[in-house]
């Protein structure tokens, strides 16, 4: 009889890393019962998707959250609505991340004061807060403040949690949305790290922790990172973030604990890559990308989320979040990936690419700080932002990347999985009506003197520069909803404008631009001065990839461009194009808010008599949303599947012939 071989015998298995998918849509109480049903399935920890409005500060009946409520997350517009989300939820037993940044210290301090009605020791509380505001200047664009008070609330966020909520995550520190804006795996780990250290610095320089406990503080850190298909690459970078941050944290901040130099990261993988076309290919590239953040065991994630199989369509389904969820459980528990050390350790090839990135890596962390450091720096990152992620565009046009069915084997069969009208989920205009209902209903129903008493306290605490946490949970426990928690703020730090990067970046030649450029001098000579596109971002979607490669292709094909960036009422839009007397005005938005904003506009240029003016529309938008645009007189929609930019801009030059519109 065969003698059982070492091979054979039962291993002990590490404990997996924690389930999560994204989720939050529509209402609190819909979201709620979502959150129960991916718990039961064995989701073990949640991810909240908060809307654009919370997002920014404002409340759902805010002009500029019009379409917007309820879209690419959950409304919480005060205590009440935090109530319903974890109705059934004890927080106690829960690890939450809250993806939110600007009003992070605001979602953590409702956080707190529901454990407080729970009877819940806010010490007991384990999640993450993103809180990282860097990067929206760069990449997502849901800041609110200047850099400066923005630093300072992350700052007073990390004090107050490493002493009242020691087991939270005060700030996770976000490379997902760089590379989604176009950065390279060097830019990822040098851009990251570089607003980690400057988040850091400017707690350390508060005074506000003493040297022998700052260590503590440096161990709560936490990542956000993203993961693509290139997962040799992808996986090389997590070693690389693992070998850095030990060296920041040891060389820089003199940590010497080897627990509280760990590299602690999240990981939800890379959403960019996936395809409208052919669709059902995205579960393949969504293992593929999880491979890379779990096979090293020394760079694992220590959770994980995916995206669905069709989220380049739309909202998932909880169908469509199941099936991620399986993939996570099949590889978590059916392998045999949780029983072994590092397969990669003592690798020369591993090794060499693991060493190649940290040496760039340190090398554009040293040019940062020769800049003055993150916040210096924020134009020059968002410019090579811009540039790298133009370089991905002419290589996936050229063909030089391959997307399979996108630039590559196109030819498909029907896809039983995308057919029918509910493939995707759809949030209700009525939603948005029933919020505000709610909302005004919360307003008329609690103490006005104690909202005033609360938000009085807030403003003098973010004058005087006291730690704003406190005063926050006293404003979410009187019943301060979240646009008033934002106005106060925004009273005594005012507003910003992030760089666009648009002007500054330099672009060599695409494909056929010669040929668009002589199509665009044509038809501006016919205009009798230069062709003028507007590209506008209206409403609150801060998603500004795909508006700048427009803006910086028009330029580089000879249009005068119009962007003045993301966050723009269809008023706005519609005056610039008045007095910049424009010929085309392009639209782009990604937070299924395309119906209603576009119709606005649509209403106020036939009002201000420029509806002659073609307008072109870009989003993630379903085919009868377009058949529907078309008929309310848009001149052409362009989804992700449309990625040849050069036909874009010659469609443009065609709009705006005169030739053309007086055929």
């Amino acid at each position: 009889m065969t003698q059982p071989t070492d091979a054979d015998k039962p291993r002990e298995r590490e404990k997996p890393w924690i389930f999560r998918t994204y989720a939050g849509h529509s209402t609190a109480a819909a979201s709620n019962a979502l959150f129960r049903s991916n718990l039961a399935k064995g989701q073990t920890g949640l991810s909240v998707a908060f809307d654009l409005p919370t997002q920014t500060g404002y409340d759902s009946d805010h002009p500029l959250a019009k379409g917007e409520v309820g879209k690419v997350g959950v409304p919480i517009s005060h205590l009440g609505d935090m109530r319903v989300l974890f109705d059934q939820i004890p927080l106690d037993q829960m690890n939450t991340s809250m993806t939110i940044n600007a009003t992070a210290p605001w979602l953590l301090a409702l956080y707190a004061a529901l454990a407080d009605e729970q009877g819940v020791s806010r010490d007991k509380l384990t999640g993450t807060v993103q809180n990282d505001i860097i990067k929206e200047y760069l990449s997502r664009g849901t800041y609110v403040f200047p850099p400066e008070p923005s630093l300072r609330l992350i700052k007073d966020v990390i004090v107050y949690a490493w002493r009242d909520i020691p087991k939270w995550n005060p700030t996770n520190t976000c490379s997902y949305h760089l590379q989604e804006a176009g950065a390279t795996p060097m830019q990822e780990l040098a851009y990251a790290l570089a607003i980690a250290t400057a988040v850091l610095d400017t707690v350390r320089a508060s005074g506000e922790v003493s040297e022998a406990e700052f260590p503590e503080v440096v161990g709560r850190m936490s990542f956000f990172v993203n993961a693509g298909t290139r997962f040799i690459t992808e996986m090389s970078k997590m070693r690389a973030f693992v070998d850095l941050w030990d060296e920041i944290c040891r060389e820089r901040y003199g940590v010497e604990d080897p627990k509280k130099r760990r590299f602690r990261y999240g990981v939800q993988v890379n959403s960019l890559g996936l395809t409208e076309q052919q669709p059902e290919n995205n579960p393949y590239r969504m293992l593929l990308s999880m491979l890379a953040v779990t096979l090293s065991k020394r760079a694992r994630a220590r959770a994980i989320q995916l995206p669905a199989w069709n989220e380049a369509l739309g909202l998932p389904r909880p169908w469509d979040q199941q099936w991620s969820l399986r993939l996570q459980q099949v590889l978590a528990y059916e392998t045999d990936l949780l029983e072994f050390g590092d397969i990669f350790d003592g690798s020369e090839e591993i090794e060499r690419t693991v060493e190649a990135l940290k040496d760039e890596a340190r090398a554009e962390l040293a040019h940062i700080d020769e800049l003055g450091g993150a916040i210096a720096a924020i134009q020059y990152m968002k410019q090579k932002l811009v540039e790298s992620h133009s370089e991905r565009v002419r290589r996936i046009e050229s063909g030089e990347l391959t997307i399979v069915g996108v630039n590559a084997y196109t030819e498909s069969e029907p896809s039983p999985l995308s057919a029918g009208a509910d493939n995707i989920l759809t949030v209700p205009e009525a939603v948005e009506r029933e919020q505000v209902e709610r909302l005004n209903a919360w307003r008329a129903a609690r103490d006005g003197a104690a909202v005033e008493a609360a938000l009085a306290e807030l403003r003098a605490a973010a004058g005087e520069g006291r730690n704003i946490m406190e005063p926050s949970i006293a404003c979410a426990k009187a019943g301060v909803t979240t646009g008033e928690w934002g106005g106060a703020l925004r009273e005594v730090f005012g507003e910003y404008r992030a760089p666009t990067g648009v002007t500054a970046a330099s672009m060599p030649p695409r494909g056929n631009i010669g040929e668009v450029r002589a199509e665009v001098e044509a038809v501006s000579q016919r205009l009798g001065r230069r062709l003028k596109l507007l590209v506008g971002k209206p409403g609150l979607d801060g998603h500004s990839n795909g508006a700048e490669q427009i803006a910086v292709r028009a330029r580089d094909a000879g249009m005068e461009v119009v962007y003045e960036g993301i966050r723009l009422t269809p008023e706005h839009i519609v005056n610039t194009a008045l007095q910049e007397s424009v010929h085309v005005i392009g639209l782009s938005i990604l937070s299924g808010s395309h119906m209603p904003l576009v119709r606005e506009i649509m209403e106020r240029m036939r009002a201000a008599g420029i509806d002659d003016v073609p307008v072109i529309v870009g989003g993630i938008i379903p085919d009868e949303d377009a058949q529907a645009l078309r008929a309310a007189g848009v001149a052409a929609v362009y989804t992700p599947k449309d990625f040849q930019l050069n036909a874009i801009m010659a469609d443009i030059a065609r709009l705006a012939d005169p030739q053309g519109a007086a055929a």
